[in-house]
């Protein structure tokens, strides 16, 4: 078993994160116990962070002591994973529209104790505004103004060091286009207000994604979008 990242381990074909909350199964994740310690298996056909480390992500900001603001954080499965990571020192502010979801995520989040649920909409930053300045923040919200709702957030909550992380789903933006002409137009968006560090297509675990690793910057960088494993 290697670490691969802070608080990432890979063992064979799996991902791991240690269990922060030893004896506490989050969702319907596997637990394994290696050397005594209880970790969790990360598995990148149900999260997109998890599949760009797989597909190559050179850079994974998240680590010890870590603030992010997640958008789009659903009922939570990956949350729990960067909860591992970032230890009782970090928080994750959850951003989520649907009631269903925060319902199913409010009692993970109360054993937890470094997820904060928030019900909003992520259109409308304006609205959780008391959020402080985060390392990092994470979008993965399925719509057709994606891109714009990753810019808006970052303008008022990423710090200027801080690092933005983007899961673009294509057939949210165009059920006919082809995604990798997607890819380049939203690309594009993203350009006039960061600077892309990676970007990678994440087939085969999440068809019609591209994952973006960017900072804040009006400079631009122009790389080719990965397909190693």
């Amino acid at each position: 078993m290697k670490e691969i990242f802070p608080g990432v381990w890979k063992r064979k074909k799996d991902l791991l994160t240690k269990n922060l909350i030893p004896g506490y199964r989050s969702h319907s994740e596997e637990i394994v116990k290696i050397s005594g310690q209880e970790y969790r298996i990360w598995d990148p056909y149900k999260s997109k962070p998890a599949a760009a480390i797989m597909k190559g992500l050179t850079t994974f900001p998240i680590r010890e002591g870590t603030k992010i603001l997640y958008l789009g954080i659903s009922s939570g499965k990956t949350s729990t994973f960067f909860s591992d990571i970032i230890g009782p020192q970090g928080i994750i502010y959850g951003i989520e529209i649907s009631s269903r979801s925060i319902r199913d995520l409010n009692p993970v989040a109360e054993v937890r104790k470094n997820i904060i649920p928030i019900m909003a909409d992520a259109r409308k930053p304006e609205t959780y505004d008391w959020i402080e300045k985060v390392d990092v923040l994470f979008q993965d919200v399925a719509t057709n103004d994606q891109t714009e709702i990753i810019i808006r957030n970052a303008k008022l909550f990423l710090k200027p060091n801080g690092f933005a992380m983007y899961a673009l789903k294509a057939r949210s933006i165009d059920v006919i286009k082809n995604p990798k002409t997607i890819y380049l137009e939203e690309e594009k968006k993203l350009k006039t207000h960061f600077r892309i560090i990676q970007k990678l297509e994440l087939d085969p675990y999440e068809k019609d994604h591209a994952f973006f690793l960017m900072k804040p910057s009006k400079q631009t960088s122009s790389t080719k979008i990965s397909q190693k494993n």
